[in-house]
């Protein structure tokens, strides 16, 4: 009988679940970073966080074609966007946009987890 169950047990098996992405890339972030990339040559492009600015933490973006071994990498619309692990828990949950108007063109991030801002926009706190 404990030979049946067993069987049985191993025949449940179950499907994969699929992992919610750390970010959120709008349709407009993601064709300006393809954009970039594209210019640039590049595979990927590198989100990170910095301590700077006058509320402590600063988004950081760069260029790589190297993936390291525990890095998250987000794929949405042809872009592929590496996130330090170390910075992970800054950005969880974070919509990327891009944004143009008559005085600017940049990214911008929508961060849920965010306490508070400076007023220019540069720095956040979590």
């Amino acid at each position: 009988m404990a030979a049946n169950i067993a069987k049985e047990v191993k025949k449940v098996t179950r499907s994969p679940r699929l992992q919610k992405a750390a970010i959120k890339l709008t349709e407009t972030a993601t064709q300006r970073l393809q954009e970039l990339l594209t210019k640039r040559d590049t595979e990927f492009i590198r989100l990170g966080v910095k301590t700077r600015g006058c509320n402590g933490l600063s988004y950081t973006m760069s260029y790589t074609n190297q993936k390291g071994k525990y890095d998250e990498l987000i794929e949405q619309n042809g872009v592929r966007v590496l996130i330090d692990p170390g910075v992970l828990m800054h950005v969880i949950g974070t919509e990327m946009d891009f944004v143009t108007d008559r005085l600017r063109s940049e990214f911008v991030f929508n961060n849920p987890n965010s306490k508070g801002e400076c007023g220019c926009g540069e720095s956040f706190t979590v």
